[in-house]
């Protein structure tokens, strides 16, 4: 599977992507809130994965809504693995972590996890490898276990993407885009990105062992799905 350089999130994305994000605290604050919704019928000592952690975010709005549950950190950039662990230990929560510095294809077999995460990853993983990655997230959940996934997700080729664009030029820009940015938008989607078609999305979650993936959460083009484990 392919894997981003070593400085894809350095220490100073790691540090500011919180700042930058927080310009879309209204759509990641809805995103996490149902997300939870989603799992509320989870035994109440859940153990979660959350792959591409990032700076733990999820972690955070979860682990307040649910108290006994503990989570397992996995995050491939060790700067922002360090940036997650500082916040969780600021928010008094280390002590229901575990840190975890890799990919999810190398995560060792351990208990089956109740739940896996994947929140706005999968659009950096390649197309001919996404199946793959949404496998391994499956592995890793016991039966009837919950996996849950979102991301930058539309048909690039459909007659809405123009007007589509002008939208997410929007939001980009409510992130602080550049006008040379915001040209470049286009070919970011198509090429340094995976942008998928939800349909696409949906039959390789269900390729991954997860049957009725339910789309639960759309704004913009940012998509999220949920379903369990077969």
């Amino acid at each position: 599977m392919s894997k981003p350089t070593p400085d894809f999130f350095n220490k100073e994305a790691a540090q500011k992507y919180d700042e930058r994000n927080s310009k879309l605290s209204r759509i990641s604050d809805c995103l996490h809130f149902l997300m939870g919704l989603a799992l509320k019928d989870l035994p109440a000592r859940s153990r979660v994965l959350c792959v591409g952690v990032g700076t733990g975010a999820e972690i955070l709005s979860l682990a307040q809504a649910y108290p006994e549950w503990t989570f397992v950190a996995l995050e491939p950039s060790l700067d922002m693995l360090n940036v997650c662990r500082e916040r969780m230990k600021n928010a008094g929560l280390e002590d229901r972590c575990e840190f975890v510095h890799g990919y999810v294809q190398d995560l060792p077999r351990t208990q089956p996890f109740d739940a896996a995460l994947s929140v706005l990853v999968a659009h950096f993983i390649k197309r001919d490898e996404r199946l793959s990655f949404f496998q391994h997230m499956s592995s890793h959940l016991r039966t009837g276990g919950y996996l849950v996934n979102s991301e930058i997700s539309f048909d690039l080729n459909s007659a809405e993407f123009p007007m589509m664009l002008k939208g997410w030029e929007q939001v980009q820009t409510m992130m602080g885009a550049t006008p040379e940015s915001l040209a470049l938008l286009p070919t970011v989607l198509r090429e340094t990105l995976t942008v998928l078609p939800p349909s696409e999305t949906e039959a390789l979650l269900r390729q991954s062992g997860i049957s009725l993936p339910l789309r639960f959460f759309q704004a913009m083009m940012i998509c999220g799905w949920y379903g369990k484990k077969e």
